[in-house]
């Protein structure tokens, strides 16, 4: 009976990729505190009475304050979808932060090219543990990804049960085992940005067209001539456009942010990719 090779399934331990245990609590707690926080700033701030020359004395969530004595109050007569807008501006500003920290730690220390460089040429003269040394250094994605690659790579050098085409390929797996848990944690959160850069601006027109209705209800219904009708036109229409200057500031910072951190996260990735190539094509090349 002929001899067969073990299969690398069978032959190579599994892998010594851990899962990371990450809390979910931002991504459903910032966007309730945010917008309990919108309408604390529309409705306390915004809606301070001694911004109005005929402050209401009635109506606690909503107080239908008149006259505002400048522009800042007279944001709040653009109505109850402003602190909506509000909220989604500050949920921009919270992930906006979250995310900055957790892409500026997933760069890690120093330059990625630089890194992955030092890698080669330590590989390049069989030194694992010296490249090893240097993802201890960066502390990033890359060498995070890259870690676990050399480890693996380490152990193949000394395995004897299998070729050298599935001992590659069992570096390969680590590799992508590896990358596949660090993806996540990067592109984690930025849902919300891309979403509210689309929401944003439709809730903003959604404000506007109710500032709209309100203003013309109020200029079919007023008895005080053709002067006070247009005066009346003019306020609504003014007021009705806060919404949509909001919203569309609000989706514009958001798109914004969103092509910042993907474009960092492209970087990433592309030296990910790239730690798996050197690793793969250094194995193939040094221990034939």
């Amino acid at each position: 009976m002929a001899d067969t090779k073990p299969t690398a399934a069978a032959s190579v331990k599994a892998t010594s990729v851990q899962a990371k245990k990450s809390s979910n609590a931002i991504s459903w707690l910032a966007p309730i505190f945010c917008i309990i926080a919108g309408y604390c700033f529309w409705r306390f701030i915004l809606g301070n009475p001694n911004g109005f020359n005929i402050p209401a004395k009635e109506g606690w969530f909503w107080p239908e304050h008149k006259e505002p004595k400048d522009a800042l109050h007279r944001i709040y007569e653009g109505g109850i979808i402003v602190p909506l807008l509000i909220g989604m501006f500050f949920m921009v500003v919270v992930f906006s932060i979250e995310r900055f920290l957790t892409i500026r730690k997933a760069l890690g220390n120093g330059s990625i090219a630089d890194f992955i460089r030092k890698v080669q040429y330590h590989l390049a003269n069989r030194n694992v543990d010296a490249a090893l040394s240097e993802c201890d250094k960066q502390r990033g994605s890359v060498a995070n990804v890259m870690r676990a690659g050399l480890r693996r790579y380490k152990e193949m050098t000394s395995n004897s049960e299998l070729d050298t085409e599935q001992k590659v390929l069992a570096i390969q797996k680590e590799v992508e085992e590896a990358t596949a848990l660090e993806l996540p944690m990067l592109q984690k959160n930025l849902v919300f940005l891309s979403t509210i850069t689309s929401v944003g601006t439709l809730i903003a027109l959604l404000g506007t067209v109710m500032g709209m209705i309100r203003s013309f209800s109020a200029l079919g219904s007023d008895d005080g001539g053709g002067g006070s009708n247009a005066a009346a036109l003019a306020i609504g229409i003014s007021e009705a456009l806060y919404n949509t200057a909001l919203g569309i500031g609000t989706s514009a910072l958001a798109m914004i942010m969103y092509n910042v951190f993907t474009t960092k996260i492209d970087s990433i990735t592309y030296g990910i990719d790239e730690s798996g190539f050197t690793l793969t094509q250094s194995f193939a090349s040094l221990y034939k």
